[in-house]
C-alpha cells in the first residue's frame, strides 16, 4: 500500500458519511453526559466539545470496532470516554502552552482563566471514569488508566524539554508517543476488545492506531511551518513561540550551518523570534521534506497493520485515514 496519492476533502468526509450512524449516537452520549448543576461547567465543556474538530479519536474506536465485528452499541459510550479525556488535555495543554487560539476559536483559557480551564479539565476526566465504571469491563478501565497515566507522563515529559535546543529525536518521540499515539493506539485496540476480537487482530489495532497517531502528530508539527493561521486554526509558529522542539526544528539544527543553527537556538531559548528569518532556514536546509518522510513512513506501518483485518468498508476507511494523516491541510 502506498500513501502518495493525495487524500481530498471529500474522501475524508465519505468516511465520516459512513460511520455517520454510529458518530450520531456517540455525540448523543457525550451530549447526554455533558452536563453539571454548575453552569460555568456546562459553557466551558460546550466551548470545547462544541468547537468543531474532527471527532478523529472517537471515529477510529468506532471504525476499528465495526471492522473486528462488533454488533452491540457500548462503542458509543466507549467513543465518547475516548473523547471527554481528548478534550480534558486539549483543556489543559492550553493552558500550560498559554495558547489563545484553538481551531479558528479563543481558547478556554482566554475566555474564562486558567484556574477554570484547569478545572473543568479536570470534570471531564472524572466524567469519563465514571462512564468507564458504567461499562463495567475491567479490560477497558486497564487500558484506559494505563493510557491517562503515559498522557500525563508525556506532559510532564514535554515541559522538561521546553526551550531546550539539545532536545534530540529520541527525547521528541518519547513525548509525542505518550501524548498522541497512545490514545489512537488505545482507541484502536479497545475496537477489537469490545469485539472480543483474537489477541493478534487487536494487536494489530493497537499498531495502527500507535503507528497513525505518530503519522499524524508528526504532520501537525509539519503544518506549524507550512499552513496558514486560516487553513490551521491556530497562529503558525505556535510551537517555536512555545519552546517546543519538535522534528522540523530537530532536523533543521542537524543540518544548518553554524550561525543558522545560533538564530535557532537562541529562538528556542527565548520562547520565539524571527519567524521568517526561522522559517527560510528551515526551509533552506531541506528539513520540511525529511520530516514528511518520517510522517509517511509511520502511515506505511499502520497500513501494513491492516493487512491483518479482514476486508470491509470499515477497514477501507481505516486506511484512507492512515493517508489522510499526512495529506491534510489542518
Amino acid at each position: 500500500m502506498s500513501v502518495a496519492v493525495p487524500i481530498s476533502a471529500s474522501r475524508f468526509d465519505a468516511v465520516r458519511e459512513l460511520a455517520a450512524g454510529d458518530m450520531a449516537g456517540v455525540d448523543r452520549v457525550i451530549r447526554a453526559r455533558l452536563g453539571s448543576e454548575v453552569a460555568l461547567v456546562n459553557q466551558i465543556a460546550e466551548h470545547i466539545i462544541g468547537g468543531g474538530g474532527k471527532r478523529l479519536r472517537p471515529l477510529l474506536h468506532v471504525l476499528a470496532a465495526l471492522a473486528a465485528g462488533y454488533a452491540g452499541d457500548q462503542h458509543h459510550k466507549l467513543a465518547a470516554i475516548i473523547e471527554f479525556i481528548h478534550t480534558s488535555t486539549l483543556l489543559h495543554d492550553d493552558v500550560v502552552d498559554e495558547s489563545g487560539l484553538r481551531r479558528g476559536r479563543q481558547t478556554a483559557n482566554a475566555l474564562w482563566g486558567n484556574a477554570a480551564s484547569v478545572l473543568v479539565g479536570d470534570f471531564l476526566y472524572s466524567r469519563s471514569f465514571q462512564l468507564m465504571v458504567e461499562l463495567d469491563d475491567m479490560r477497558v478501565m486497564r487500558i484506559l488508566a494505563d493510557t491517562t497515566n503515559a498522557i500525563a507522563e508525556g506532559e510532564v515529559l514535554q515541559l522538561l524539554s521546553v526551550g531546550n535546543p539539545d532536545t534530540d529525536e529520541a527525547a521528541y518521540d518519547r513525548v509525542i508517543e505518550r501524548k498522541t499515539a497512545v490514545l489512537f493506539a488505545a482507541a484502536c485496540r479497545l475496537g477489537g476488545v469490545l469485539a472480543n476480537a483474537p489477541a493478534p487482530l487487536c494487536a494489530a489495532l493497537s499498531r495502527y492506531g500507535l503507528e497513525l497517531g505518530f503519522a499524524f502528530q508528526i504532520a501537525d508539527d509539519l503544518l506549524d511551518y507550512t499552513s496558514d493561521a486560516d487553513t490551521l486554526g491556530k497562529n503558525i509558529g505556535d510551537d517555536l513561540a512555545e519552546g517546543k522542539v519538535t522534528l522540523p526544528l530537530i532536523y533543521t539544527l542537524r543540518a544548518a550551518a553554524p550561525a543558522q543553527a545560533e538564530v535557532l537556538r537562541q529562538a528556542i531559548r527565548a520562547g520565539g523570534g524571527p519567524l521568517h528569518e526561522v522559517l527560510a532556514i528551515i526551509r533552506g536546509c531541506g528539513a520540511l521534506p525529511r520530516v514528511r518522510a518520517r510522517a509517511e513512513a509511520h502511515a506505511e506501518a499502520a497500513l501494513a497493520a491492516l493487512e491483518q483485518i479482514a476486508p470491509s468498508a470499515q477497514r477501507e476507511a481505516l486506511v484512507t485515514l492512515a493517508r489522510y494523516a499526512v495529506d491534510r491541510d489542518h
